[in-house]
């Protein structure tokens, strides 16, 4: 069928809106017809080619929409379903087998290859194949090809315009506190970075029962949303003195937990400076391939800190992604407030918007 996408043709260059040829559904494989999708800092950094994806390429890895048609193996949904679409994984690993499906051992080829795992694209243009199924998906397009394994189904009464980003972005920050480091009410914890990703993980912090929750950015309009979404403290980086100074003399002995977003190497040693003894360090910024993570050995280890890394937020986006969706309608979780919606053809805006700070989280409405 002919749809239309968002193709990336080359590095660090705007995104081309094409009419491409989509596959149909094979046996296993479900199409969408995507009503909006969430633009997230992943998209834009494998733009960038930081992870060297081959290009041409179709992104977009927050997906909603309505199930349009289904392959005969396909059990999980039927034509008219309401679902948002996440990462991809294979169901039968030794690490998606114990629940951890955020780390299956093909979570490579099944989310950043470019391509199915045999290799093939649905995705074809005038001048050939486009690389796509990025995160099983592709939604940066009117129609998507998924799978079961990154499909989750909604309630018919679900609002497609604002779910798109719990596949990816506010997932992985709400997954993150909730999931991985779990903090007992009463605790303190610290996110660096108070954009998409930040600002669920300082939610999910105030539904946790953090009594300090610091936000630490360089942007003051996201600092002022961050006091207005749970944070008891705010720190803007570029004016304090010493941030884990500063930090520490909030908490009284350093924070319990920390979150880092930035994929900034100085501001991964700030958030592990500044906890207290024994406290969990978890980072989840998407970087460069090849930075590296450089902390103080010995503080590290006379401390008894944890560094610990972060995919998806731990989550088994079936289980998690209702959970979600429910705390927000008791309002508990007003991830909402982040989101801009913009038309799909001013992606590039949206994505300009993203960098710039002056958009929290961009979601392009294609129906």
């Amino acid at each position: 069928m002919q749809i239309t996408a968002a193709v990336v043709r080359e590095a660090e260059k705007p995104f081309q809106l094409e009419e491409l040829e989509l596959d149909e559904p094979r046996a296993d494989e479900i199409l969408v017809k995507v009503h909006s999708t969430g633009v997230c800092h992943t998209d834009i950094g494998v733009r960038n080619q930081w992870l060297p994806v081959p290009l041409p390429l179709v992104l977009g890895h927050e997906g909603a929409g309505v199930v349009e048609a289904v392959g005969k193996d396909v059990t999980k949904v039927e034509p008219g379903d309401k679902v948002v679409l996440s990462y991809g994984s294979c169901g039968t690993c030794t690490m998606c087998n114990r629940g951890d499906s955020s780390y299956c051992e093909q979570f490579v080829l099944r989310n950043v290859a470019g391509a199915r795992t045999d290799g093939t694209t649905p995705l074809h243009g005038k001048g050939g194949d486009v690389n796509g199924f990025f995160f099983s998906q592709s939604s940066f397009a009117t129609y998507a090809i998924a799978l079961e394994s990154n499909t989750v189904k909604l309630d018919q009464g679900t609002d497609l315009s604002i779910v798109g980003p719990l596949g990816c972005g506010i997932q992985t920050g709400a997954g993150t506190v909730l999931n991985r480091l779990k903090p007992q009410a009463g605790s303190s914890l610290v996110v660096f970075g108070v954009g998409a990703v930040g600002l669920a993980a300082l939610m999910a912090a105030r539904v946790a029962g953090c009594t300090k929750i610091i936000a630490v950015d360089l942007v003051p309009e996201r600092l002022a949303l961050a006091e207005e979404l749970g944070a008891t403290h705010t720190i803007n980086a570029k004016s304090s003195e010493d941030v884990v100074a500063e930090i520490q003399g909030i908490t009284g002995r350093g924070a319990d937990f920390s979150v880092d977003t930035t994929a900034v190497t100085s501001v991964v040693r700030q958030a592990v400076g500044c906890l207290a003894l024994k406290g969990t360090c978890a980072t989840l910024g998407f970087g460069t391939a090849g930075t590296e993570i450089q902390v103080d050995m010995l503080e590290f280890l006379m401390a008894g800190r944890t560094l610990t890394g972060v995919t998806e937020g731990d989550a088994r986006p079936d289980e998690f992604i209702p959970q979600m969706i429910e705390l927000n309608k008791q309002g508990r979780f007003p991830y909402d407030r982040l989101i801009t919606a913009y038309e799909f053809e001013d992606i590039n805006k949206a994505c300009e918007d993203a960098e710039s700070g002056k958009t929290v989280k961009p979601v392009l409405k294609l129906v």
